[in-house]
């Protein structure tokens, strides 16, 4: 029996860890990410930054939202968002490096780049 619980949570972590995958392959989530690591912003901003619509900013955000990858606060009518796990972006970044590399192009979301931009949005 042990065998089958083992390989039931086997099955259960690689489901999560699928799921996980599923909620950063999609470039727009990525943006909104890339957009949090200066810091907490308005979503009218991180529309703005990523060229895109309201309704699919919102959408993506609630998503990240729901997937505790990001923590949101109210303050009158705009709500800020902010990044809450910190490990899926050094995943990103991680990724983004590798890709790079891949492809052959310089990596602009460096830790450094990260870095220097959130020094330079506060």
């Amino acid at each position: 029996m042990d065998k089958e619980v083992a390989k039931a949570q086997i099955q259960e972590l690689f489901e999560e860890v699928s799921n996980y995958f599923f909620l950063l392959s999609e470039p727009t989530r990525l943006k909104i990410l890339h957009a949090l690591c200066g810091g907490e912003r308005p979503v009218g901003e991180i529309v703005t930054e990523i060229a895109s619509t309201q309704a699919n900013v919102s959408r993506q955000l609630n998503m990240l939202y729901r997937s505790k990858i990001l923590a949101r606060r109210k303050d009158g009518t705009q709500v800020y968002y902010r990044i809450d796990d910190q490990n899926t972006v050094n995943v990103c970044l991680t990724v983004c490096g590798q890709v790079s590399n891949r492809i052959g192009v310089k990596n602009p979301l460096a830790k450094g780049a990260v870095a220097s931009r959130t020094t330079d949005d506060e």
